[in-house]
């Protein structure tokens, strides 16, 4: 079987839980004997065409950004991608089904479809009125949830990553419960593994003295993500265990603000901001961690909770989504109330 599939990350360009779960996917589809290839914008570089993991990999130079406006951004993005593979379809021999990861494709997945008539299949990673916490907030959110719909309505069958994504999909876009399967996310368990008997104490001291615990965070610095709430958790904390060091790992657009919120909070120095962090020393910091923490407002699966299981880091996360699916309160981890920083 010969699979095109279309997202809009893969490395070197990765921001969030998408990005992560076509990198992991795409080889073990391989490994199956699968043949893909994977079709992707060229925001952050990388070789135009390659073979890695046993998957074709094209990356497409994308048109400059035009400004914040994403929807615009992609659906330019998409008249690259789908010249590409216009051009790719006859080199190949043709595919069998096309697969696209969430909207920011459909344009040229929905185009390519009504030209060669492959099956569509479609991973809904997330629904913009999910990350609206209910509504489309903004002036991107209304085109946005239309092309959502649009996508959905083009698509053979649609998979999501858990339970709680099914019903939003069903629910938002009239979908039948039959067009949608439920996949959950994975992780590889030998990323970390590989630390088993390793001392990281050295790595450990570039964070905080041997003596103080971490609490660690790691994702994308977004409001969805909760982490005004966990800053406001943190004098808490302290008062309770004063030698604790906050560790947050990520870039976004609440950055700043969080800054300015744990000064004001009189936490700065017990709270670090690590910015991005190469995916070594993130898996190592889940290793050297004492808890991992995900406030979550919104979470249509939450990997990073998997992650820190797969590290055998103690777990603690806000009771949505399918982090509740992930999370059995105080049998894999603990769940707290969203938004509730006590």
């Amino acid at each position: 079987m010969r699979v095109l599939m279309f997202s809009w990350e893969y490395p070197p360009h990765v921001v969030g839980g998408l990005g992560k779960h076509v990198m992991e996917l795409t080889p073990a589809l391989a490994r199956q004997g699968v043949k893909v290839h994977l079709v992707t914008p060229a925001w952050n570089g990388g070789e135009p065409r390659e073979t890695v993991d046993g998957i074709t990999v094209h990356r497409v130079p994308p048109p400059a950004p035009v400004g914040s406006n994403i929807h615009d951004t992609a659906w330019r993005a998409n008249q690259e991608l789908q010249r590409y593979a216009e051009q790719l379809w006859p080199e190949v021999g043709g595919f069998d089904v096309i697969h696209a990861h969430d909207w920011l494709v459909a344009f040229a997945v929905c185009e390519l479809r009504r030209v060669f008539r492959p099956p569509l299949v479609v991973t809904m990673h997330a629904t913009e009125r999910g990350r609206g916490g209910g509504y489309l907030v903004g002036e991107m959110a209304g085109p946005i949830h239309s092309t959502e719909q649009w996508l959905v309505g083009e698509a053979q069958r649609l998979i999501v990553t858990s339970q709680y994504m099914a019903g939003q999909v069903r629910e938002e876009f009239g979908v039948a419960a039959d067009k949608v399967d439920v996949v959950p996310n994975g992780v590889d368990t030998a990323r970390f593994d590989r630390y088993e008997g390793v001392d990281l104490s050295i790595f450990r001291r570039l964070y905080t003295p041997p003596e103080e615990q971490i609490v660690f965070s790691v994702g994308r610095v977004e409001y969805v993500k909760g982490l005004h709430v966990l800053l406001e958790a943190v004098p808490r904390v302290l008062a309770r265990c004063p030698q604790t060091r906050f560790v947050v790992a990520g870039n976004g657009s609440e950055l700043e603000r969080l800054r300015c919120c744990a000064g004001a909070l009189g936490i700065a120095s017990r709270v670090l901001f690590a910015g991005l962090v190469s995916d070594e020393d993130r898996d190592r910091l889940y290793r050297v961690a004492d808890a991992a923490v995900f406030p979550s407002l919104y979470e249509p699966f939450g990997i990073v909770a998997l992650e820190a299981m797969a590290a055998r880091c103690p777990v603690i996360v806000s009771r949505v989504g399918g982090l509740q699916e992930v999370v059995r309160c105080c049998e894999t981890g603990i769940t707290v109330y969203p938004g509730d920083a006590e």
